[in-house]
């Protein structure tokens, strides 16, 4: 059972990276500097957050390559790791990956525990130590294969408790070993440890080496062609996707909500109601309700949200419809990051599309992390000619 036990950490933390790679790839905002959630605008605000903000001041330039490098890192390691393919080489990899994004992205996140990338750089310090293990993996295939052609026993690692070895061992005598003349313990054991090699049997070693390293090193060329053929085959596919798409959602029109209210004066009207017509027609035409105009109520659907510009700092703005009836309103830069965020209306919540932060929509409070805090609340209310003011 020992030779299994590190294979769910090795699947979690590598399928955990290719996704997290794929992902990266796939997004073509995630390279765009315009975008709210680019690489580029994290690595401006980590600058001023981050304890190596020194350093990242200096490569904001190059960050387009710095997040191309990222993802395509992220999916190779994930797949090294999966496959059991030079792992504990892997597992140094995402270890730094984990280290440069803890200090990056989540090192101020309170508590500390909910922050992930601390909790990934830990996961791969087991498999620094103790490789992969020889279950559903690469490496152990090769050795395999590698010892077998030189005629030697396979390289596999079984299990068996010392008490074991202690019973099969014609030198234990009541808790003491007669070949060492000495106490019995694994720490000496000669069946364990066994004698030092011979001359011949060390170049015999050797050579199975040898042929594991070069059938090692062919698997992560090919595994690397791969994995970049993999990765350019996404991030293509991302780009035709956003091509196709027909934007980000619902923004308001002041614009449209102006045209909507005005109408065609009509012909005068005779008799009584003449008079309480035209006061009518005046007080709606001169009514000016205070505020800023953001657009029609009409285009902000029920259980829905629709996007603006904020007139004081020009920071994207997000209004929701809820199911309850009123209108919110809300500065839509995360406190995390700076990520825009959006509404999830099967959730009724509003989330962070780049590290899942979680706010109520009455309240703007932060219902789950790493957000530290909750969202500047915006006042909007809906006035009686149907549209709706930021005030």
């Amino acid at each position: 059972m020992s030779e299994w036990a590190l294979l769910p950490l090795r699947l979690f933390v590598g399928v955990t990276f290719i996704y997290a790679g794929l992902q990266k790839l796939a997004n073509p905002a995630f390279t765009n500097p315009a975008s709210s959630i680019s690489i580029q605008h994290q690595m401006a605000f980590a600058v001023t957050t981050s304890p190596i903000g020194g350093l990242l001041a200096h490569l904001v330039g190059e960050a387009r390559l710095i997040g191309v490098v990222l993802a395509f890192g992220e999916l190779v390691v994930g797949l090294g790791t999966v496959l059991g393919l030079w792992t504990r080489v892997a597992a140094a990899g995402g270890l730094l990956i984990s280290l440069s994004l803890f200090l990056t992205v989540s090192f101020h996140t309170s508590p500390y525990f909910t922050g992930s990338d601390i909790v990934f750089f830990f996961a791969w310090i087991p498999l620094i130590v103790a490789g992969g293990g020889s279950r559903l993996s690469v490496d152990a295939k090769l050795a395999e294969i590698a010892a077998r052609q030189q005629g030697a026993p396979a390289p596999t690692l079984v299990p068996i408790a010392f008490s074991s070895v202690q019973s099969l061992c014609g030198h234990y005598d009541e808790g003491r070993c007669r070949a060492l003349r000495a106490a019995c313990g694994p720490a000496r054991c000669p069946v364990l440890l066994g004698e030092r090699p011979s001359l011949y049997d060390r170049r015999h070693l050797d050579a199975v080496d040898r042929r594991t390293l070069i059938a090692g090193t062919s698997a992560v060329v090919g595994g690397l062609a791969g994995a970049l053929a993999v990765g350019a085959l996404v991030a293509e596919g991302g780009k035709i996707l956003a091509a196709g798409a027909s934007g980000p959602g619902r923004t308001l029109s002041p614009t449209s909500a102006t045209s909507g209210a005005t109408t065609t004066p009509s012909a005068p009207a005779t008799g009584a109601s003449a008079t309480p017509a035209t006061n009518s027609a005046s007080s709606t035409t001169t009514s000016h309700p205070k505020g800023t105009l953001l657009g029609s109520a009409s285009q902000v659907p029920t259980n829905a949200a629709a996007s603006f510009t904020i007139p004081g700092n020009g920071e994207p703005g997000i209004v929701v419809h809820t199911k309850e009836g009123p209108f919110v309103a809300y500065d839509a830069v995360c406190p995390h990051l700076g990520c825009t965020v959006g509404y999830a209306p099967s959730m009724q919540l509003i989330v962070c599309p780049c590290h899942g932060s979680e706010f109520e929509v009455m309240t703007g409070d932060v219902v789950s992390g790493p957000a530290p805090h909750g969202l500047t609340k915006l006042d909007v209310v809906e006035e009686g000619n149907g549209n709706l003011y930021l005030q």
